[in-house]
């Protein structure tokens, strides 16, 4: 049966004032790329518990988790203050069915997130799957300042992939050389997003994962709506697969 065990944190990396990963070893049953588990604490006689999205592919140990504290939140100031050896419950099974399995095939991929949201593309990108399925794929990662375009080793590696990969870093709160400004819907909207990789965002050629910020999730699906896509659903599939990362 599914249930609660014990991991023991093997690093805490520390990117930013607010965000951090957490590597942890323990038994979890197999998972695909943009499931979740949970991480939980017992705090004053109470377990607490919250979902995070695994980031290493499922061929990698450790564990990685990547989150942001809140401010006064019961549970992830605690989880980023834990040390190597300290130990964090989790669930046996993996959940969610924000994977690629659910996604009919097309031309073009593309993997949208703010903040930490980024994390279940990383595991998708560090698999074979989404190389084999798709001509090119688009990362797109939306931050506030420069010092939150976390895991950059990570995303130099998929530039092996040569032209069938394409990063597009978006900074709203400064000047970046590399990056677009404003909000992602708005360079949606007006095709500087299309043209900065030099594709389209169409129904005859993209399939479209949004996942982190709900406002932008909610925006930016109702303007690629306007262009003609539509959610994807299991009986009825689509181009646009959503998910909340809060």
């Amino acid at each position: 049966m599914a249930g609660w065990l014990q991991g023991e944190v093997v690093e805490r990396k520390r990117w930013t004032e607010r965000l951090h990963s957490l590597r942890v070893d323990a038994p979890v049953d197999p998972f695909e790329p943009g499931q979740f588990n949970r991480l939980a604490l017992d705090i004053d006689g109470e377990r607490v518990g919250r979902p995070y999205s695994y980031v290493n592919p499922p061929s990698q140990t450790p564990l990685d988790f990547y989150f942001n504290t809140v401010p006064d939140g019961p549970l992830s100031n605690r989880l980023a203050a834990l040390e190597p050896g300290d130990t964090v419950q989790l669930m046996s099974r993996p959940q969610g069915f924000f994977t690629l399995s659910e996604l009919p095939d097309a031309d073009v991929l593309w993997l949208i997130a703010t903040g930490t949201a980024i994390g279940p593309y990383l595991s998708m990108l560090r698999t074979e799957t989404p190389w084999k399925r798709f001509e090119r794929v688009v990362l797109v990662h939306a931050v506030r300042t420069a010092e939150e375009l976390t895991y950059g080793d990570v995303i130099e590696g998929f530039r092996e992939h040569g032209a069938q990969f394409s990063f597009v870093p978006f900074v709203s709160r400064e000047a970046h050389p590399q990056a677009l400004t404003g909000r992602v819907p708005a360079a949606m909207e007006s095709g500087a997003l299309e043209r900065r990789v030099d594709l389209p965002l169409s129904h005859d050629a993209a399939q479209v994962m949004l996942c982190g910020n709900p406002d932008m999730v909610r925006d930016a699906t109702e303007v690629l709506k306007a262009k003609g896509l539509r959610k994807n659903r299991r009986r009825s599939p689509g181009h646009i697969t959503t998910e909340h990362y809060w």
